[in-house]
């Protein structure tokens, strides 16, 4: 029987196959989704923020994307996957809110899914497919046996990637 672990805000979990990993209310914020398609380990990420040098004394690790990612990449090896074969998949980054000021502040999934993509890419990690942008919410849930990132929205036909 398998399980399905629940990642919150600003988290990250690891899991084998069978099991599966889910979040929930990716607005502006990037769910990053790495297997080993070998041994079938696999971890979610639910990155809030791009940069945690831009904040003074930012020291939760999974919030950002420079520091989660890593740490998630970290986590997932330890639990037997292997670095060399690792995928990714991510989902969200979204527009929110409409505003005429398009500041910094109100580009942040914007940013998010840049920095994701950048590090992802830096990191040698190859992005099978994403479903982010737009102005809505997502709720994913990804399985490692398969690779499934299945996307949920409001208003939206599910979409598996």
């Amino acid at each position: 029987m398998s399980t399905m672990i629940k990642v919150g805000m600003a988290d990250l979990k690891t899991c084998k196959a069978p099991d599966a990993i889910t979040t929930l209310g990716l607005g502006s914020c990037v769910g990053i989704a790495i297997r080993d398609p070998v041994t079938k380990v696999g971890g979610l990420a639910h990155i809030m923020l791009p940069d945690s040098t831009a904040i003074q004394g930012a020291s939760h690790v999974p919030k950002f994307a420079d520091t989660g990612i890593a740490e998630l990449v970290k986590v997932v090896v330890a639990a037997g996957a292997n670095r060399s074969r690792l995928v990714a998949k991510i989902a969200g980054g979204a527009q929110m809110f409409s505003f005429q000021n398009k500041s910094e502040l109100m580009t942040v999934g914007q940013r998010n899914v840049e920095a994701v993509t950048r590090i992802l890419k830096e990191m040698k990690i190859q992005i099978l497919a994403q479903d982010t942008g737009a102005n809505y919410g997502r709720t994913v849930e990804f399985f490692p046996e398969t690779g499934d990132f299945v996307i949920k929205a409001v208003g939206k036909p599910v979409k598996t990637i």
